[in-house]
């Protein structure tokens, strides 16, 4: 089990920037693909960027393509999901999660391990 923890969330005004990170314990997180996923009110959990365990292959979600990066620093044992050009309808809870799978995981099921929430406001 990999036991992770997200910060970098809070307020801010829409076209500002925010980076969030995924800190994993025991040195573990780079053996893992890695996934961000975001959560609003009333709205279904949906998957923002995922990453392989090598960082080679990537997958953003539709509305954040071109605005979001994520990327992954195995000596630092990090993940993080870097948010410019923020809308306030990225305005969620971001959760941070490791699967025991392979490639490009984009199904919440299929990740098995997750942090528990930042959350992101952007205000207009």
């Amino acid at each position: 089990q990999v036991q992770l923890v997200e910060s970098g969330g809070g307020l801010v005004q829409a076209g500002g920037s925010l980076r969030l990170s995924c800190a994993a314990s025991r040195r573990t997180l780079s053996r893992y693909p890695v996934g961000w996923f975001r959560q609003a009110p009333g709205k279904e959990r949906e998957i923002v960027a995922a990453i392989t365990w090598s960082g080679a292959g990537t997958y953003y979600g539709e509305s954040v393509k071109g605005r979001f990066t994520i990327s992954r620093d195995h000596a630092k044992n990090m993940v993080y999901l870097q948010m410019n050009s923020l809308k306030p309808e990225d305005t969620a809870v971001y959760y941070c999660a490791a699967s025991r799978g392979v490639g490009v995981i984009l199904m919440a099921d299929e990740y098995d391990d997750w942090g528990q929430g930042t959350q992101v406001t952007v205000s207009s």
